[in-house]
Order: structure tokens, then sequence, then C-alpha cells
């Protein structure tokens, strides 16, 4: 038995960029960044960022490109995937991304976790609708469709 799964909580560093697949299906990417605090061996309080490269699929990309935006404060459940390309020189690279198969927006207005405060809540199956949240709503949005289909290099947008 193997599990793949990640959750994440934290900020948009960059709108989502949409793009479509020939098939007409949306693919969203975005990079999260999350924080770490800790204290060095002189007992100084230190910071670490981590930078991941996150992928959504289909309905929520378009979810994502209209209600997220920079800075926002996202939870996000997902899967690691790596893939291998070749540089502009021809050496193999492997990067790292996140597939997410599930996020939520956090925070209110003040956060500016979409556009009037508010998120989305799914309805019914895959239908998804604005909803409009209070300002103290902790309650963002959610989106689950499956893994998403195959992409070619030239979908890769880095």
């Amino acid at each position: 038995m193997s599990v793949n799964k990640v959750i994440l909580v934290g900020r948009l560093g960059r709108d989502p960029e949409t793009r479509y697949t020939g098939g007409g299906q949306a693919v969203a990417n975005f990079s999260v960044a999350t924080d770490e605090s800790y204290k060095d061996k002189n007992g100084e309080r230190q910071k670490r960022t981590e930078w991941h490269k996150i992928v959504v699929w289909g309905k929520q990309a378009e979810i994502a490109q209209q209600y997220l935006k920079k800075g926002s404060l996202i939870f996000i459940e997902g899967r690691i995937q790596s893939r291998e390309w070749q540089d502009k020189e021809g050496q193999k690279r492997t990067s790292f991304e996140i597939v997410a198969n599930n996020f939520r927006m956090l925070g209110g207005r003040a956060e500016g976790a979409a556009a009037g405060g508010g998120g989305v809540r799914p309805s019914s199956g895959d239908d998804f609708e604005p909803h409009a949240a209070p300002a103290d709503d902790s309650y963002g949005g959610s989106a689950a469709p499956a893994g998403g289909p195959e992409i070619s290099d030239e979908d890769i947008p880095f």
C-alpha cells in the first residue's frame, strides 16, 4: 500500500494563470508560499519560506482563476507529481508540483481571500456557485475533480 497526499496552508505568490488543453479543459497554475519559524543554534528566531507549484484542473481551475488572488490564504489538498523535461541545453530536468484535488479559500475580506470576501461553495456534483460570505467567515470554497488528464510539454507554462 502507498499514499501520496499533501496538505498545505499558505498564501498565493501570484495570481493563477489559466490555460486550456487542446480538448478544452482548463488548467490553472499558481505558486503557494508556506512559512516555517525555528530557532537557530544561537537561539535566534529564523523564518524559512518554501514555495510550491500548484496545478488545478477543470472547473476548479476556472474557480481558482476567478476567486484566487496574490496573497490569498488557501488550504490545499492534493498529491505530489514529478515531471521530467529537457531544458534548452538538452539537459534532463525534474520538477515537482502539487496537483490539487481540493482547495478552500481561508479568511474573510481582510485576508483578500476572494473578490468581495466571498468564496465558492459546492452545490451538487461538480457544479459550483459563488457564495457571498460574511467578513469573518473562515469557510472558503471547495472543489474536487479527479486527477486530471495527461498533458504534453507544450501545456507546461514554465
